[in-house]
C-alpha cells in the first residue's frame, strides 16, 4: 500500500482523531481560564452547535464521499493542476500548496461576506450569541457545501499533493477550534503569535455585533492576509470583555442557539445591501 492509499483509507481516523483531540484540549482550557463570561446555556449551544456539525458531517459525506482528499488524489492522477506540470521539490509543493490553499479560504470568507445571498448563508456562523470552540464549527450546510465545491476547484486548479490537502485540512479544523475558543492568553504571547496563526483574541473581534469590526479580521489560520489587503483591526472599541457578539437581526434563543432555527436562517427576512461595504461603525445599523 502507498502513501496515498493509506491516506485514503484511514482520512476519517485522522481527521476524527485530530478534531476531537483538539477539541477536548480546547474545551478544558477554556473550563480552566476562559476569556469572557458566556451569556447563555453552553449545554443547549453545545448540543446544537455539535449537531449541526454532525449532521453536516453526515450530509457532506453523502454528497462527496471523498471529499477533497479524494480531489487531491483523482487530480493527480489525471495529472491535473499547476504541480502537476511544473518541477517544483516535493517540500516545497507541499508548503506553497497549504499556503495558497488558505490564501482562497481567506478569500472566500470575504466573498460571504461580499455578496447578499452567501451571507444569508454565513449568518449562521455570527448568529451565535457566545464565540467558543463550538463556534469555530458552526455552519449551515449549504455554506458546508459550497466550501467543499470551492476547495475542489482550487485543487483541481492547484494540483497539490494528497500530503499538502491531508495536512491543510487538519491544520484548519484545529486553528479553526483554536481561534474560537473561549480561552485568555497572556497579551505578550497573543502579540507573538499574530506574526504567525489567527488567535482567539484576533478573531473574536470577527464576531462583534459592529459592522466595521464584523467586516475584519477574515484569517482562520494564516494571519497574514488580512494584514497584507488592509483587513486587519487589533482589538474591539468596548474590549474583549464588553464587546457584543452576534447579529442585531438575531438575538433571540430560537434563531441562535436552537438547530432548527440556525437551518432557517437563511431564508429569514429580506435581502439586503452588500454586508461587506459596512465598513464604517453605525450604531443601530442591521445586518
Amino acid at each position: 500500500m502507498n502513501f496515498n492509499e493509506f491516506v485514503m483509507s484511514n482520512e476519517v481516523p485522522i481527521r476524527l482523531g485530530f478534531f476531537f483531540g483538539i477539541f477536548g484540549i480546547m474545551a478544558l482550557w477554556e473550563l480552566l481560564s476562559p476569556r469572557r463570561r458566556l451569556h447563555t446555556s453552553k449545554a443547549i449551544r453545545w448540543a446544537n452547535n455539535l449537531g449541526l456539525v454532525f449532521f453536516n458531517s453526515f450530509v457532506l459525506r453523502l454528497v462527496f464521499p471523498a471529499a477533497a482528499v479524494g480531489m487531491a488524489l483523482f487530480t493527480h492522477e489525471q495529472g491535473w493542476g499547476l504541480f502537476n506540470y511544473i518541477e517544483v521539490p516535493f517540500w516545497l509543493t507541499v508548503v506553497a500548496s497549504v499556503v495558497i490553499m488558505d490564501f482562497f479560504i481567506w478569500l472566500q470568507h470575504v466573498m460571504v461576506h461580499a455578496v447578499p445571498v452567501l451571507w444569508r448563508l454565513h449568518r449562521v456562523h455570527h448568529a451565535d450569541l457566545d464565540f467558543d470552540v463550538t463556534t469555530g464549527a458552526r455552519f449551515h450546510t449549504l455554506e458546508i457545501l459550497l466550501s467543499m465545491l470551492i476547495k475542489f476547484a482550487v485543487i483541481m486548479l492547484l494540483g497539490p499533493p494528497v500530503l499538502a490537502v491531508v495536512i491543510f485540512e487538519v491544520v484548519l479544523n484545529a486553528t479553526a477550534m483554536f481561534n474560537h475558543a473561549n480561552v485568555r492568553l497572556p497579551l505578550s504571547i497573543d502579540r507573538f503569535l499574530r506574526l504567525f496563526v489567527v488567535t482567539p483574541d484576533m478573531h473574536r473581534v470577527h464576531h462583534s455585533i459592529e459592522d466595521d469590526e464584523t467586516n475584519s479580521n477574515f484569517g482562520f489560520n494564516l494571519p497574514w492576509w488580512d494584514r497584507l489587503f488592509g483587513t486587519y483591526r487589533d482589538q474591539p472599541r468596548a474590549g474583549h470583555e464588553g464587546m457584543t457578539i452576534g447579529i442585531r437581526t438575531f438575538k433571540e434563543d430560537r434563531w441562535c442557539s436552537w438547530l432548527p432555527g440556525m437551518l432557517v436562517i437563511p431564508f429569514v427576512g429580506k435581502v439586503q445591501d452588500y454586508a461587506i461595504n459596512r465598513r464604517q461603525w453605525e450604531v443601530g445599523r442591521e445586518q
